[in-house]
Parts: structure tokens; C-alpha cells; sequence
């Protein structure tokens, strides 16, 4: 992936956003399974039946599931279709991206594997910064 942001910075450089999307998005396909689909912008009554019904009719699918809130069990708005085969994984994302399914309009992408090992946080909102998880008293503070 590091290879196609630094292509995608040297197109930026050069004027020509326009073919940007379509050579990174052949650039992740090649890097990654053809097969898995991420779809986003769920509305929160789509299951995981539904979504595999939803998408049944462009080939074989041989998971789809929704993705569910661990602690609310409740859908976080996106899911995941795998297919038998590339070229339904293809047809798919031509014909179901921007539709409508269930009164919301879909996104819908080549998934990218998310890279093996911990994850972090970051400072960007999180629980990170100097005091940690309930460190410094309301006094010490700058509220």
C-alpha cells in the first residue's frame, strides 16, 4: 500500500487527480483478494441475510456479515460480502456502488486486509496523553 500512496502523491503533484482513483483502486485489487467486498453506509436494519440477498444475484457469495457494536450488538454501518470468484466480486461493486438498499445509499469497495499485529490507538481522540486513563486531579487540570 506504501507504493500506491506514493504514487498517488506523485499524480496529485502533477495535475492529474482525475485517473488517480481507478489506477489505486487496480493497484489495491492486485495487492489484495479480488473476492471481498467492504460495503458502507448500511442502514442499521440491514442483517447479515439481507445483505447476502442483496448481492446474491451477481454470483456465488460465499459469507456476508454485518458488522455489529461488540458492547450494543448493534450495527456500526458497514459489512463485508465474500464471493466465490473474482469476476462476481467485480460485477458487484460496478452494479451495487451508490445504489439504494434499504433506504441508504451504499458504498461499495475491494476490502483491504488489515495489516496482522497490535493495534494503536493514536493520540487523535483516544484515551493517549499524559494523563492517561484517570491520572491528575481536577485540580491540576487547565479546564
Amino acid at each position: 500500500m506504501a507504493f500506491s500512496s506514493k504514487l498517488g502523491s506523485l499524480f496529485r503533484q502533477n495535475g492529474q487527480t482525475p485517473m488517480i482513483s481507478s489506477m489505486l483502486n487496480s493497484l489495491r485489487c492486485m495487492s489484495t483478494s479480488t473476492k471481498k467486498l467492504f460495503i458502507g453506509g448500511l442502514s442499521y436494519g440491514t442483517d447479515d441475510q439481507s445483505l447476502r440477498e442483496a448481492f446474491s444475484g451477481f454470483g456465488d457469495v460465499t459469507e456476508a456479515r454485518v458488522i455489529a457494536d461488540r458492547d450494543t450488538g448493534r450495527s456500526r454501518g458497514f459489512g463485508f460480502v465474500n464471493f466465490a470468484d473474482d469476476e462476481s466480486a467485480s460485477n458487484a461493486l460496478s452494479a451495487m456502488d451508490g445504489q439504494e438498499l434499504q433506504g441508504r445509499n451504499i458504498r461499495v469497495s475491494y476490502a483491504n486486509e488489515r495489516p496482522s499485529g497490535p493495534r494503536s490507538f493514536g493520540n487523535n481522540g483516544g484515551f493517549g496523553g499524559s494523563r492517561g486513563f484517570g491520572g491528575g486531579s481536577r485540580e491540576d487540570s487547565s479546564f
